[in-house]
């Protein structure tokens, strides 16, 4: 059985196992039911049933008793829960703008369903708001302004001089105009930079 069958067969609440073993290993080099049981809110014999099921398809090291380990396909899968976990709390929380305590509580339900593309697309997303100059934190202050009906003025061409402006400013090109002889908005405002 290969680890996309394995994975496919898998309950969201066994991947949040497998996560929260990945997580633990990852801080003290082992997991004991009773960490796992803190981690997830469950009682031991929910542990117990967890851990056999998981050691029964090969992705944990489990005797009882003993401390508990990831097989190789066992931290795959836990990356990969892990890795959709983080895209999804942090294009919550930082896109959205969304609490933190919200964002992985909702990465947390979501994670077990999102596809691959859409994961990638999560990812790009969340990246190219961070890194676009017409982003940032004021384009994302703007939209938490919508969000919470502070501010309705939908001024969006004083918006894209300003960001232009402030664009040129920090990459030195204050006086430079376009090739094609364009204006820039704020001439075509009777603006002067």
């Amino acid at each position: 059985m290969n680890a996309t069958s394995v994975r496919e067969e898998l309950s969201a609440s066994l991947e949040d196992y497998l996560e929260a073993i990945l997580s633990i290993v990852s801080a003290k080099g082992a997991a004991k039911a009773r960490d796992i049981a803190r981690r997830l809110n469950v009682n031991n014999s929910s542990v117990t049933g967890a851990l056999k099921a998981l050691a029964e398809r090969g992705l944990v090291n489990y005797a009882p008793y003993d401390l508990v380990t990831l097989t190789e396909k066992g931290a795959d899968i836990a990356r990969d829960v892990t890795k959709k976990h983080v895209a999804l709390r942090d294009f919550f929380h930082k896109v959205l703008l969304i609490d933190i305590g919200e964002a992985d509580d909702a990465a947390c339900k979501m994670e077990h369903y999102i596809s691959p593309v859409l994961l990638e697309r999560f990812i790009r997303f969340t990246k190219f708001v961070e890194e676009c100059p017409r982003g940032g934190d004021k384009w994302l202050e703007r939209f938490n302004s919508i969000c919470n009906d502070v501010e309705k003025d939908d001024d969006c061409e004083a918006c894209i001089v300003t960001c232009l402006n402030e664009y040129r400013r920090s990459r030195g090109l204050r006086g430079m105009r376009r090739a094609t002889g364009t204006r820039q908005l704020c001439e075509q405002k009777g603006e002067k930079e």
